[in-house]
């Protein structure tokens, strides 16, 4: 039934002038519209609506992330930019925070300033 219908990704924010400078001004999304419910962007054909609530309640897992082309230039340039990535002490990640999974996928994790966990990750 809504096979032939784009997604679109939700994320939640408490600031929504903080979320628009990390996702706009940092990843580098383009903006499509602001208003009282939502900060909008395009990222990469699918819109991602930066949703504004009084309070953010986190999820303990990734909510959001890109399949990238190169993961380590990736995290490279996010890291220029200001991301700190995250480290997990039950896995084993590389300097730069890149886990490989046993599929060869490769992972990396950060938060937006809400706290909200998002991912780059190569398959």
């Amino acid at each position: 039934m809504l096979a032939k219908f784009p997604i679109v990704a939700f994320v939640a924010t408490s600031d929504a002038s903080r979320a628009k400078a990390f996702y706009g001004g940092v990843l580098g999304l383009p903006l499509i519209s602001e208003d009282e419910f939502a900060v909008v962007f395009d990222a990469h054909g699918t819109m991602l609506r930066v949703a504004i609530v009084g309070e953010v309640v986190l999820a303990p897992y990734t909510v959001l992330g890109w399949d990238v082309d190169d993961i380590a230039a990736t995290v490279r340039g996010l890291a220029t930019a200001g991301v700190q990535f995250e480290r997990y002490p039950w896995m084993e990640q590389d300097k730069i925070g890149i886990w490989s999974a046993p599929s060869g996928a490769k992972v990396a994790w950060f938060k937006d300033p809400d706290g909200n966990v998002l991912s780059v990750s190569q398959h």
